[in-house]
């Protein structure tokens, strides 16, 4: 299937192919997408789709809600409605796409959400993230709020699975928490880059909430992190909830990076309970002298345990992971 704005393929919208696959769909559907913005709040919820465009420079899937927006009952979208592109479909995977969430900064919008992922095997490549504050989720939600009865959004309620997802030579972009959830993620050879608010503290990169039973959180490999902001201004991360895990392997980090690295979110017990480890981080901000004492330098020897098999797992249901990329040891 064909999409194209400008009428050469069979849709001009993705949704509008995405709709027409039925919703039992077995095999994989690959949909390429020509140049274009598509400014669509698009819904993947049929598996073995794949979306490939022409180049992540000139495709574009963007919409601009965001949490504080009201809506028609006079409540709150709040952060889980706010997504662009929502994907609940297991074996999903993309190419050469970016995905926006255009609703301004997180200092007057608040969360707005370019990328929503509650799926499994889901797998990015070379492609881009766009937002603010939330920009990428990946589900599933933690067992309850900490303030409230519910997270709103589309998937509150719903019965919660584990995720695995993995993105390779992507670029990722935001401010405060800017990518958090529960899932098992990959970043490998990716570009996180944290904007500038002009702030004392401009953000925070990460924000996971692992499930306490879970081995593995969010794993960077061979990642630049990027900013334009003041040095010693951004987090690594903070735990959303008490056993977040996070580690930097191989990575390079800006000036912008706090020397500290990590924060607790004013948690104390989190401390004792959360799992934050760097190897070989360098660059201006890569030291690992002044961290938290509280967060892990790795050895050799454990750095290798963060291999794309141990971290995502090894799925006969997963093949191109394993068939495209190449994963030394």
């Amino acid at each position: 299937m064909i999409v194209a704005q400008d009428g050469s393929g069979q849709f001009t919208s993705v949704q509008e192919a995405i709709d027409t696959i039925p919703d039992d769909n077995k095999k994989r559907v690959v949909i390429y997408i020509k140049d274009g913005v598509y400014k669509e709040k698009l819904e993947i919820h049929k598996p073995f789709i794949s979306l490939i465009g022409t180049d992540r420079t000139k495709v574009k899937i963007t919409f601009d809600d965001y949490a504080r927006k009201l809506m028609d009952n006079g409540e709150k979208m709040g952060t889980f409605g706010s997504y662009s592109t929502i994907i609940t479909g297991d074996s999903f995977l993309a190419k050469n796409i970016t995905f926006e969430n255009n609703a301004g900064s997180g200092t007057v919008v608040g969360q707005a959400v370019a990328l929503y992922v509650d799926a499994d095997m889901v797998e990015f490549h070379n492609c881009s993230f766009l937002g603010s504050q939330d920009t990428l989720f990946t589900a599933p939600l933690p067992p309850k709020p900490i303030e409230g009865n519910r997270f709103g959004g589309p998937r509150d309620g719903l019965e919660k699975k584990m995720g695995r997802s993995y993105f390779r030579n992507c670029y990722l972009e935001g401010d405060v928490d800017f990518i958090f959830g529960s899932a098992a993620s990959v970043f490998q050879q990716c570009e996180i880059h944290s904007l500038d608010q002009s702030r004392e503290i401009n953000g925070y990169i990460t924000a996971a909430s692992t499930p306490a039973e879970e081995k593995y959180g969010y794993v960077f490999l061979d990642c630049r992190l990027t900013s334009s902001a003041a040095a010693h201004t951004v987090y690594l991360g903070r735990p959303w909830r008490d056993y977040a895990k996070t580690v930097f392997i191989n990575c390079w980090m800006g000036e912008h990076i706090k020397p500290e690295g990590w924060h607790n979110w004013e948690k104390l017990h989190a401390e004792k309970t959360v799992f934050y480890g760097e190897f070989n981080s360098r660059g201006p901000g890569g030291s690992m002298e002044n961290r938290v004492p509280w967060a892990k330098v790795l050895t050799e020897k454990e750095a290798r345990e963060y291999t794309l098999k141990n971290v995502l797992g090894e799925d006969e249901n997963w093949p191109s992971i394993w068939e495209e990329v190449t994963q030394d040891g």
